[in-house]
């Protein structure tokens, strides 16, 4: 349901608190079931019992002094007596088990044909009927107040129930943060892990199912650690290995007298030095760089003016045609290294892709909580099929695969750097022809 929280801790703690509630009410239900049976028989014998006294008291006291009682009866006790008549008005009973009980009960002792209601030619009272003799003038209604049968709750008991719940409450939300508290620290970590970070150790304390999974992740954090540093520094040493007898074929062409030849074997070594250096930059972790206020605007006018010195068409779009917002000003926080290295690969793609001859275009924009980096060029473009295939490693279109160099990793490089920085990287195709790729970074580093 969208109505329920998306934490564990909030619908844990509802969830505990509707059962809570669920055992008040059930409780309640269980003392008013077993408390009702009582009440009713103290209650009629109540009412029996002041019907008996007040016939005796009637028929014991002298004729001229049966007013002056009447008159004590309703001033001390609050108890009236009136003639019973054929034609009084009389309400039938409430829908009340406990009022039915009690008719039943004082049937039992007065007779079946005594007469019991709560309300007698519109007054409200608890009326019952009894006879002073066996004639039918010695029917009378005895009126008791009716606040005799109904349940008064005192304040102070509301307030302390309500004081008692709020402490249960409490209480239960303290257990549940206890238990959600280190998965929500798990939570935090596995995000770090997943952008490349190194998280600090959980704390293993705490219940056993807990700390045995805290103690898991460390140690899956502590292999990966490992793991990490032992492929950096392998690659060091293969790109040390390969790079030396690169430099002395270089040195090697640049003294060779065929001039053609050495242009063919020169190109082929600078392909292979850049091989060897997307291998690094997709083997590098993007976490271990610090985040920085850098001027975006500034280093994507920075990065076209180096394509321009090298004779390529990249331009930065004028603040109008930016998308998906105007163009803004100010520092936003980033990892200016690997920000420069995706950018660079983009626009690698772009020029290897599209043709080094077409224009490639820069952009700047911001929505809410984010800014975008675009970069727009006039190729094939992507296949919307083969969109998030090309994001993976060694991956090429099948139509660029022969013609088109490169080990496939420009792509994945720039996926890896996006979610360092809890971003994203779209494919876009563009209306008029071409790919748009939208490199969609958070405004905040710690969205």
């Amino acid at each position: 349901m969208k109505l329920l929280p998306r934490s564990l801790l909030w619908r844990t703690f509802l969830f505990v608190a509707l059962l809570m509630l669920l055992s008040v009410v059930a409780w309640f239900a269980i003392f008013s079931t077993y408390e009702r049976e009582p009440r009713a028989r103290q209650l009629a014998q109540a009412v029996v019992s002041i019907a008996n006294l007040t016939r005796a008291a009637l028929i014991s006291a002298r004729p001229e002094a049966r007013r002056e009682l009447l008159r004590d009866l309703s001033d001390r006790e609050g108890i009236r007596i009136y003639p019973a008549d054929a034609t009084d008005r009389v309400a039938p009973l409430p829908d009340r088990t406990l009022l039915h009980r009690v008719e039943e009960l004082v049937k039992q002792q007065l007779g079946p044909a005594t007469r019991v209601t709560m309300e007698r030619e519109g007054e409200r009272a608890l009326f019952v009927s009894f006879r002073i003799d066996d004639g039918d003038e010695g029917i009378y209604w005895l009126a008791l107040p009716s606040e005799r049968i109904e349940r008064v709750f005192p304040l102070g008991w509301i307030g302390w129930g309500v004081a008692a719940l709020l402490l249960s409450l409490l209480g239960a939300w303290l257990i549940v943060f206890r238990i959600t508290r280190p998965l929500k620290d798990l939570q935090e970590a596995a995000r770090k892990v997943g952008a490349g970070e190194t998280p600090t150790q959980l704390d293993e304390s705490g219940p056993t199912e807990l700390a045995t999974v805290a103690h898991a992740f460390n140690q899956m954090n502590a292999d990966l650690t490992l793991i990490d540093q032992d492929r950096a520094l392998i690659l060091a040493g293969i790109s040390h290995d390969l790079r030396t007898p690169l430099t002395r074929l270089r040195m090697g062409i640049e003294m060779s007298s065929d001039e053609s030849l050495c242009e063919g074997m020169t190109a082929d070594v600078e392909e292979m030095d850049k091989t060897i250096g997307q291998f690094l930059d997709f083997a590098r972790s993007e976490g271990g760089e610090a985040m920085q206020e850098v001027d975006v605007a500034a280093l994507l006018a920075e990065i076209a003016t180096q394509y321009r010195r090298r004779g390529f068409g990249v331009t930065v779009a004028t603040p109008a045609a930016v998308a998906p917002a105007p163009s803004f000003g100010g520092a936003l926080p980033v990892r200016p290294q690997a920000l420069r290295r995706a950018i660079n690969n983009l626009v690698d793609n772009a020029l290897r892709y599209a043709g080094s001859e077409l224009p490639v275009e820069l952009a700047l924009g911001h929505g809410a909580g984010e800014f975008c980096i675009e970069i727009r060029d006039n190729g094939p473009g992507i296949p919307p099929a083969e969109i998030e295939h090309m994001k993976r490693p060694f991956t090429r279109l099948e139509s660029a695969r022969s013609n088109v160099s490169g080990a496939g990793l420009g792509l994945a490089i720039v996926e890896r750097i996006a979610r360092a920085h809890n971003g994203r990287l779209e494919l876009l195709q563009r209306p008029g022809g071409g790919l748009l790729a939208r490199l969609v970074l958070p405004t905040s580093p710690q969205q």
